[in-house]
């Protein structure tokens, strides 16, 4: 039984017209995002330089609306309805959009380097929500960064952005060429390296290395963890549920599993 997407068995599905409409960016991606508090967190965190923020004339006044206005200043564009839509990328763009310089790449060896590593890398996650979905749950936990593979993976794209509502603009994402590699870099660093799936050995809830220096390794919707992936491993890890339920959803089991890392952390503390 593998982490994979519900529904999401052998049968190649039909991408929502969001997903087929996006283009796939070059390096990490994150250059137009959209929607409501992605948009505001852009704003707020002010990481990385902000181009233009174009409000639809026709959005409702709201406390998230008022404050995205007041922190875009002289950026801010207000555009009819029709070209926003024509300009978002996907369909939940919530009458707002913004372009920003593309997101930097963190350096995986500085991140390897921090005795308080909490790394989460993903193994050909390729649904767009469930990246998003992740991200916000690393972010929500605590990680201090994410691996993800330059091929056969999900990038930031403004539906990924706007999942994660916020959480790009806080956490450090680099790419790597493998995730294969980028875990025998992290056992290099004294890293342990734990992969999520349901032929697991330990429980998440008995992860005794959880307070230590930290990979958690998840795998794709409908395959889980690649083969190799799984045998480089230092601990294999499995969430208990019940057995009516064959399968958790991959960004569901990323979100268990950091919990359980946060919680194992502050009881360390």
């Amino acid at each position: 039984m593998s982490y994979k997407q519900s529904g999401g068995g052998g049968r190649k599905q039909q991408k929502p017209r969001e997903q087929q409409s996006e283009q796939v960016p070059h390096g990490l991606g994150g250059d137009q995002v959209e929607g409501r508090q992605a948009v505001k967190e852009l704003l707020a965190v002010g990481r990385r330089r902000v181009k233009a923020v174009y409000l639809s004339m026709s959005v409702d006044s709201s406390p998230v609306i008022e404050e995205i206005i007041e922190l875009a200043g002289p950026l801010l564009r207000r555009v009819p309805a029709e070209k926003l839509v024509s300009m978002a990328r996907c369909e939940g763009h919530q009458g707002v959009v913004a372009n920003a310089a593309p997101l930097r790449a963190a350096d995986l060896d500085e991140l390897l380097a921090d005795p308080t590593a909490f790394l989460i890398a993903l193994d050909g996650v390729t649904d767009p929500g469930n990246l998003g979905a992740i991200l916000r749950s690393a972010a929500a936990f605590g990680a201090t960064g994410v691996v993800l593979p330059k091929h056969r993976s999900a990038h930031v794209t403004p539906t990924v952005a706007k999942a994660a509502a916020g959480a790009i603009e806080h956490l450090e994402i680099t790419q790597v060429s493998g995730i294969g590699s980028s875990m025998e870099r992290a056992k290099r660093a004294g890293v342990w390296t734990v992969g999520l799936a349901a032929c697991g050995k330990t429980s998440i809830e008995n992860l005794t290395v959880a307070d230590a220096p930290v990979m958690l390794v998840v795998g794709s919707e409908g395959e889980g963890l690649s083969r190799l992936v799984e045998q480089r491993c230092d601990v294999v890890a499995f969430i208990p549920i019940a057995s009516t339920t064959e399968s958790l959803n991959a960004s569901t089991a990323a979100a268990i599993a950091c919990h359980e890392v946060a919680r194992r952390r502050r009881a360390a503390c």
